[in-house]
């Protein structure tokens, strides 16, 4: 058994190949779009500002890259359609694949480009919950990009020679040449007709090798853990967890114990910020910009966190003295995600499932919608534009500010100092992010909230469930580089971890002990009748031995 391949670099987007009993299993198919930040936002309107922007030269005075490199405020961004960091395509043939198994909606994004452009032929397994709102984030991501297409397609500086000559980060880019362009819908729904919808606690026969069992992750609706295994050999596929109670049902713990291996990925991305605290600086951020007049931006996805947030806004709304204030949420899939959000009861925890069967539902923005608090809309056109007040509260994507509506906000609220934009997301370094838009008046606040495990619960869990061996990304097995003397933030455990990287193939180190066969009869008759004569050789060679 062996990890074959690390196919990404990015410890919370995984992608990794595990080798089984001869059957070629992928545990998730993240997308790195932190390559996006390198990139001009991409407005819905024309923007004089960013249309002004001076081409970037060379030290000798070359203008060959002027076309295609923009130059803001002391950083130099690509001035093309954005392009994501794909996994590792070419390190293995994954036509070989047999099997891909999906944790979250997050480790879903690269999908489409594997299951439509490396000749894999398998079976795709994950929740309903998972397939649903991966669709919505992939609808999302789709739309934003091809509603405002760039004739402009920028690959020059791809090139090593020419790379090594720019500025930081582009000079510094990891893997330029496995970016690509953003997929398409007819992609999307090719590759989510490979998915094979599976349950909690559900157990898939693979090959009659191998069996596979999702199980509940409580980090975001219809997240999953995996065992694998066979008779004599179990492997756990930790990735994407929380123990902490929000909306999903719990993290199921008890399974992953007795594991001869535990892969264990996608820990929180902020491990010093407290989840409730980041949550109590955004309402409070966000009312203290309200009352003095300005509006607020919440750079967001359309599923997960927001939720928490529009339930925490539900409780806060009137004693904050807000009830007045509008809360927007624009996506092309927002009304589709706050619809799922009520009818997955059966991902719900326990408190939100019994709201259900009042009934009830299960969360609070549904009433904050049929009080009118809350107005969703797919973009900033059409009735959007005709309901539109101010000062009020804009919830929308990308997260990166490179693409969707949220370039609109931060063209139009920018130069205001009373207006803030509230960064909730963990995925993206907000510096980074806001480069593009300096020089920025309005006020900047982050708040990341990311629920999934940290340092300390890792060890515990890990205590708990006792592994004989833990496999992680080489991030987790070190202090943070910005916090050297942070030892706390590494994973402590006995044996020390395996970790690998990108790239990277790396032998599992169990071994296996028994191994369950079946023979045919006439083969065991035959066994039977050897067996005293071979038992009795057996002893006479001992004897003899004994007499040495």
């Amino acid at each position: 058994m062996k990890l074959r391949y690390c196919l990404s670099g990015h410890p919370t987007l995984p992608c990794n190949v595990l080798k089984f009993k001869s059957t070629t299993i992928m545990l998730d198919c993240g997308l790195d779009m932190t390559s996006t930040l390198n990139f001009l936002p991409m407005p819905l309107v024309q923007s004089p500002r960013l249309s002004k922007l001076p081409g970037w030269v060379l030290k000798d005075g070359s203008t060959f890259l002027d076309k295609e490199l923009k130059e803001c405020s002391g950083h130099v961004f690509v001035d093309s359609v954005p392009e994501f960091c794909l996994p590792e395509t070419e390190l293995l043939d994954l036509s070989t694949v047999d099997v891909i198994l999906i944790s979250n909606y997050h480790c879903m994004m690269a999908l489409p480009y594997i299951t439509e452009y490396t000749g894999f032929t398998g079976t795709v397994y994950a929740t309903e919950p998972t397939v649903q709102i991966g669709r919505l984030l992939m609808e999302e991501l789709v739309n934003s990009i091809e509603r405002v297409p760039k004739a402009q397609s920028a690959s020059m500086w791809k090139n090593k020679e020419v790379q090594r000559l720019l500025p930081a980060p582009l000079k510094d880019a990891v893997e330029v040449s496995m970016w690509r362009k953003c997929y398409t819908m007819p992609e999307v729904n090719a590759a989510l007709s490979k998915i094979q919808l599976v349950g909690y606690s559900q157990k898939i026969e693979l090959f009659g090798a191998v069996q596979v069992t999702p199980l509940s992750s409580g980090y975001a609706l219809g997240s999953s853990n995996w065992i694998i295994q066979s008779h004599y050999e179990k492997v756990s596929y930790v990735s994407g967890s929380s123990l902490l109670t929000t909306h999903p049902q719990p993290m199921d713990q008890a399974s992953l114990k007795n594991s001869d291996v535990l892969i264990l990925t996608g820990l929180t991305q902020i491990p010093t910020a407290n989840p409730d605290g980041m949550v109590g600086e955004f309402c409070s951020n966000l009312a203290m910009t309200v009352r003095n007049g300005g509006n607020v931006l919440v750079p967001c996805y359309p599923s997960g966190v927001i939720y928490d947030l529009l339930e925490c806004l539900y409780q806060y709304i009137d004693s904050a003295g807000l009830s007045n204030v509008p809360f927007y949420f624009i996506s092309p899939v927002a009304n589709s995600s706050l619809e799922f959000s009520q009818i997955f009861a059966e991902w719900l925890c326990h408190n939100k499932q019994t709201k259900v069967y009042l009934p009830e539902p299960p969360f609070p923005h549904a009433e904050l919608i049929q009080t009118n608090k809350l107005k969703h809309y797919p973009s900033i056109h059409g009735d959007f534009s005709n309901d539109f007040k101010q000062p009020c509260v804009v919830f929308t994507g990308h997260p990166s500010l490179r693409f969707g509506d949220v370039v609109h906000f931060m063209e139009l609220w920018g130069k205001s100092s009373l207006n803030t934009v509230i960064f909730t997301e963990p995925d993206f370094s907000y510096l980074d992010a806001l480069a593009p838009y300096q020089p920025l008046a309005m006020k900047c606040v982050y708040c990341p909230i990311d629920t999934r495990l940290n340092f300390i619960q890792v060890s515990k869990l890990l205590k708990e469930v006792q592994p004989l061996h833990v496999v992680c990304p080489e991030q987790y097995t070190q202090p943070p580089p910005t916090q050297s003397h942070r030892t706390d933030l590494m994973i402590d455990c006995q044996p020390p971890p395996m970790s690998y990287r990108r790239a990277e193939v790396l032998t599992l180190p169990y071994k296996r002990r028994y191994e369950k066969i079946e023979i045919m009869p006439e083969v065991t008759t035959w066994y039977v009748m050897m067996l005293p004569r071979r038992l009795l050789n057996m002893i006479q060679k001992l004897g003899r031995s004994d007499h040495l």
